[in-house]
């Protein structure tokens, strides 16, 4: 794999937008549904929050993920994305935002995904995420399921 640089960036630049969108699309063929409506970009601004962009040794954009402040010490994972055909992109990101969650003094990582989503599922039990009980909004959402990760 060639090296991966992982940068802070700004939700709202065009290859940011870019990638949710690739994101929205694979989620919506997966799953039914973009996730837009639970992800707002300015929840993912400000010093309690991180957006990050993942690049390839040659610059191009090949990755995304954020956290947002959820409650006292819990931030939430969102807006996860590694483009197809890469590997590693998925795993650095979520440690680098583990990373950042910690410095930042959270105690814990919650997300959610689908269970139609495998792969995610997978993905995220694979790197020590256990499942919760259904959180906010997804509280009694049966295609809904919730991950927890302490740091």
């Amino acid at each position: 794999m060639s090296p991966l640089h992982l940068i802070e960036a700004d939700p709202t630049a065009p290859e940011s937008l870019l990638l949710m969108a690739e994101l929205s699309t694979a989620l919506e063929a997966i799953t039914g549904d973009g996730g837009n409506a639970s992800f707002d970009v300015a929840d993912v601004r400000g010093p309690a929050a991180c957006f990050v962009v993942a690049r390839d040794a040659g610059g191009a954009a090949v990755g995304c993920g954020a956290f947002r402040p959820l409650e006292p010490g819990v931030a939430e994972i969102k807006r996860m994305y590694a483009r197809h055909g890469t590997t590693g992109v998925g795993s650095a990101v979520l440690r680098y935002l583990e990373a950042e969650a910690a410095v930042l003094g959270y105690q814990a990582l919650w997300l959610e995904t689908r269970l139609v989503n495998r792969r995610a599922v997978d993905f995220y039990q694979a790197r020590g995420y256990s499942r919760i009980a259904n959180y906010g909004k997804y509280i009694g959402n049966p295609l809904a399921v919730c991950f927890e990760k302490q740091l």
